[in-house]
């Protein structure tokens, strides 16, 4: 069997997939609730929120209610949104502390401006990497997810997701949608050179950018560098330009005055000196 067809994202949509014999096995499966545990106990770590302070945090893709089990367990509020009826209702059935919602993550999160004090999600994203519908765009649905994201954290707030990712392209493809919603940050990759232990964490950060955390199961602090893929929100950058585009070359010039000519504006003829370079007076 391929590793592709062990990916139950590749099998059917999320809702599907996780009917009420799946939702039951996180409600029985010891082995399973113990790796859903330490993962949610690195991604709060990976929060690094204020000692001692409970604070209100969302889980995106809660299931049944495993994860907020630990942010509970830390004396932490929460709200879990997932998008099946199944694992919510075992959620129910175990009585979590959390309040519950039914929704998709890919038509956006449905908070207030600065609701949270931080989010985690485990295992979950990955699933808006695929078109389950003929609508669904994934970059948009991707998109769409982070900067309502982004709106419902308080400013300096972390939001860590673990996930397992398919290939570079896919985390690329997350990270580039994080970013353009206005996110910093970037991968943290624990055990790098373990094929069991290794796990992905996409930590960002909201409003503020920070130093990513270290990496477990890295020998030195040089090592750990590499295991640590960082990214910035490029917007800022282009502060100082006023909506002018970086690149003025003849590409550029042409395509401009053939949009004004499509556009009924009066446009100077096209020749051989067209965009060329003059040199500079001294």
């Amino acid at each position: 069997m391929s590793s592709s067809c062990r990916r139950p994202e590749h099998s059917a949509p999320p809702e599907m997939f996780y009917n009420q014999e799946e939702a039951r096995k996180y409600s029985q499966n010891s082995r399973m609730m113990e790796i859903q545990s330490l993962m949610s106990q690195r991604a709060v770590e990976l929060l690094s929120l204020p000692e001692g302070q409970s604070c209100l945090l969302l889980d995106v893709g809660c299931g049944s209610g495993l994860s907020g089990d630990y942010l509970t367990e830390e004396g932490h509020h929460w709200m879990g949104v997932d998008i099946s009826t199944a694992m919510l209702d075992v959620a129910l059935d175990r009585e979590v502390e959390g309040d519950l919602i039914l929704g998709d993550m890919g038509q956006g999160m449905p908070f207030r401006p600065g609701t949270f004090d931080g989010c985690i999600s485990i295992s979950a994203l990955q699933w808006l990497c695929n078109a389950d519908k003929k609508t669904h765009s994934p970059p948009k649905r991707l998109y769409t997810f982070f900067s309502t994201l982004y709106s419902s954290l308080s400013r300096g707030a972390r939001a860590v997701f673990q996930l397992y990712p398919e290939n570079s392209s896919q985390l690329e493809l997350i990270t580039t949608q994080a970013m353009k919603a206005g996110f910093s940050g970037g991968m943290v990759v624990d055990y790098p050179n373990s094929t069991k232990a290794k796990k992905f964490f996409l930590c960002l950060f909201a409003g503020v950018s920070g130093v990513l955390p270290r990496a477990l199961g890295s020998e030195t602090s040089d090592r750990t560098v590499s295991n640590q893929v960082q990214f910035s929100g490029q917007r800022t950058r282009f502060k100082g330009m006023k909506g002018k585009s970086a690149k003025k070359g003849k590409d550029w010039i042409m395509e401009k005055k053939e949009r004004r000519r499509r556009q009924g504006k009066e446009v100077r003829a096209d020749t051989k000196y067209t965009a060329r370079q003059r040199r500079p007076h001294f």
